[in-house]
């Protein structure tokens, strides 16, 4: 068995309302110099070893992240 995770995070030219409020907070709560936050999802899978990376790639681009609005990255562990 392998560990596959998917990370998945708004992209750049999408508003992200969540991170725009995580900074807010973090304003309130006296703690400075962190200018952006894009929050998102982290999906790890256990997966056969001999599963290969366009299977991966396509189940993460169709079925874990909305490739109109997210990127996702994908790393084996």
């Amino acid at each position: 068995m392998a560990r596959v995770v998917v990370d998945v995070v708004l992209k750049p030219e999408i508003l992200d309302p969540q991170g725009q409020a995580i900074v807010g907070a973090l304003g309130r709560l006296g703690i400075s110099g962190v200018r952006d936050v894009r929050q998102g999802k982290h999906f790890e899978l256990d997966v056969e070893d001999d599963l290969d990376e366009a299977t991966v790639n396509r189940l993460a681009d169709t079925l874990l992240a909305n490739p109109v609005i997210e990127n996702f990255a994908i790393r084996r562990d």
